[in-house]
């Protein structure tokens, strides 16, 4: 398209504030939600924790996949934490930090070997922490 030698080429309009009032409304209504996440916490600022990081190993001594793994400190009477062992039978857990004493153990309900025997769970591991450190531990089937 060519333009006539007399004439000027148009402004483009700008865009009046009403039009901008409807995304700005949004982020408002949306903001609540984002409050709580992530995406507005300030780096380095999380709360200090310790992590447990486990190993479930099987009656051959290979890492199992799939064992629900429980976890309660030494006081409380009923677990507090439930996790799952990965394909490398390896679970984590992200504890308080300060001074603690924790139970682990494996819950076997329906876990079976892979030749169909039931598998009988070992002793429960107890894991001392003391402030952010982080505890090994495995725990072993039979």
């Amino acid at each position: 398209m060519t333009i006539p030698s007399g004439d000027q080429p148009r402004p483009q309009p700008v865009l009046p504030f009403r039009s901008l009032l409807l995304p700005i409304l949004i982020l408002m209504a949306c903001a609540p939600l984002v409050q709580g996440s992530s995406l507005l916490q300030v780096p380095g600022r999380e709360k200090p924790y310790a992590l447990i990081f486990g190993t479930v190993w099987g009656p051959d001594d290979r890492p199992v996949y799939g064992v629900k793994v429980r976890v309660r400190r030494v006081n409380d009477k009923k677990p507090r934490w439930e996790l799952y062992s990965d394909h490398n039978g390896e679970f984590a857990l992200r504890v308080p930090a300060g001074t603690m004493d924790y139970l682990v153990w494996a819950d076997l309900k329906g876990i079976k070997s892979s030749d169909g025997k039931q598998l009988q769970r070992g002793p429960e591991v107890t894991v001392h922490i003391d402030n952010d450190e982080r505890a090994d531990i495995g725990l072993h089937l039979k």
